[in-house]
């Protein structure tokens, strides 16, 4: 079944905003952790926004990805921007999985002998 990403995003904004009034100080720590990078400048909004959403699929968080689809697109991201930046997330996770398969086959070569 096809996830409501709309729908999603509020019913997780709602629940997050539950967990803020429970927990106010991880919601701030969050907050103030996600905006960091805004204060230095260095990277735009597009930019950090694209690198949230190939870092949200190596996550597997759905709530990263309708969070920062939605900022992605309101920063300016075309569809092709976004699917190259989700390209190069999905050779790193290719890339990853090829470097722990050697370290399999050296965990194979100590422990055979």
């Amino acid at each position: 079944m096809m996830l409501d990403w709309n729908e999603y995003h509020k019913q997780l904004m709602g629940t997050i905003g539950d967990i803020a009034k429970l927990s106010p100080d991880t919601v701030k720590g969050y907050q103030t952790l996600s905006g960091a990078g805004k204060q230095t400048g260095h990277l735009d909004e597009k930019t950090r926004q694209l690198i949230a959403l190939a870092v949200a699929i190596t996550t597997r968080c759905d709530g990263c990805i309708t969070v920062h689809t939605d900022a992605a697109i309101k920063a300016g991201a075309s569809k092709e921007e976004i699917a190259e930046a989700l390209g190069v997330s999905v050779a790193l996770n290719a890339g990853a999985a090829l470097v722990y398969s050697a370290r399999v086959m050296d965990a194979y070569a100590a422990k055979a002998g």
